[in-house]
């Protein structure tokens, strides 16, 4: 069984690879068959394929190439048979003239689809920098890097969200996950992005840009209507990491708990408490709990969403992060993003079933002489 399959994804591998032939495969097949079986045996159906695989899978040129060698092919047949003056060749010549002619006008059609898809995906890659603009790759003594994989590749991005930037208190990221699909989604993603980046150059506190969030997803939440009203909520965790510090806070509300890769070792940064995702609880409440951790020199800090550990192979086993990354070497947090979403395609074969947010901060060993937020 497992022969089978090896060689039929062998075949498919070839015909993706040699599109071009495809075709011509279907056009020298088709006229094979005809010129070694009876007149009233045809092979048109074969050859009469090739200008629609055509225009399926290549440009218009070879489209009008694939027609008319399916002509040409069909002439010389009923030639060849003597059918070519009778009203049963001149009808099999015009329905091979006739579908080559329609192949054109599909190849213009998919054509001209391929275009407005490539726009909408322009459109959606903008309105994706937008929200979720690209950190930069190095604040002072930290090197950060972001990886978004989106469900709907087309969609380019969807509920999740990650955000990194330089404040008077230190770097202070966010990676969270709306719940929720679609454009609705994407309006929460606008608004808790919004809220952080404001209230992380104006808060001294973590807890306090919690609460900044927690007012502008209420209030965001309080314009929608239906379950959404009630039940829409952010699984998020806040990461602050001063300048200077050996430690990392963190203020996870809901969310997966990150995991701090350092020597070769592997911690999950679970809270000390348990937190309602964000929107969910009164802002006036009680103020967050701050878990606070050690963030030596050389270690990273891998904030994710749940489409991550959600992911699953077809005998639908769970993808474990902690275990996927045991061992595995990388030289700064691009190269660990690299590899984890290699393993994740690799364990999935492919098959991403939901949006993926991942940030990866690593403290280097060399500190610049002026860090930011320095005196």
């Amino acid at each position: 069984m497992r022969a089978r399959s090896a060689g039929r994804t062998s075949v498919g591998r070839w015909c993706l690879h040699h599109l071009e032939l495809v075709p011509v495969i279907m056009l020298v097949g088709g006229a094979v068959f005809d010129y070694y079986t009876p007149p009233h045996v045809s092979g048109e159906a074969l050859y009469t394929a090739a200008p629609m695989t055509a225009a399926a899978l290549l440009s218009l040129r070879a489209t009008i190439l694939a027609g008319i060698g399916a002509c040409a092919a069909d002439i010389a047949l009923l030639t060849h048979f003597g059918m070519i003056g009778d009203s049963g060749g001149w009808s099999e010549l015009a329905a091979v003239v006739t579908v080559s002619a329609l192949a054109i006008v599909v190849n213009r059609l998919m054509y001209y689809s391929y275009v407005r898809l490539q726009s909408a995906r322009r459109v959606a890659l903008a309105a994706q920098r937008a929200v979720l603009p690209q950190p930069p790759g190095s604040i002072g003594a930290l090197q950060i890097a972001v990886r978004y994989q989106a469900a709907a590749k087309e969609a380019q991005i969807g509920g999740d969200l990650y955000g990194a930037q330089e404040t008077p208190y230190g770097m202070r990221c966010l990676v969270a996950d709306v719940r929720g699909k679609g454009l609705d989604a994407v309006k929460v993603v606008a608004v808790a992005m919004g809220a952080f980046r404001e209230a992380a150059e104006e808060e001294p506190s973590l807890a306090g840009v919690a609460v900044r969030l927690e007012r502008a997803l209420l209030r965001e939440k309080a314009r929608r209507t239906g379950p959404e009203r009630t039940e829409g909520f952010v699984t998020g965790v806040l990461v602050e990491i001063p300048y200077g510090d050996d430690e990392v806070r963190l203020v996870n509300r809901g969310h997966p708990a990150p995991l701090l890769l350092h020597a070769g070792r592997i911690q999950s940064v679970d809270p000390a408490e348990p937190a309602l995702p964000l929107g969910l609880a009164e802002p006036d409440g009680e103020p967050d709990r701050i878990d606070t951790v050690p963030f030596p020199m050389g270690a990273t800090l891998l904030l994710y969403t749940d489409g991550l550990y959600e992911a699953r192979n077809r005998a639908g086993d769970f993808y474990d992060p902690a275990a996927g990354l045991t061992g595995v070497a990388f030289t700064g947090p691009d190269a660990l993003l690299d590899i984890l979403l290699t393993e994740v395609n690799h364990h999935t074969e492919g098959r991403i079933a939901d949006d993926m947010a991942l940030l990866a901060v690593t403290r280097t060993p060399s500190v610049p002489a002026d860090e930011p937020g320095g005196g």
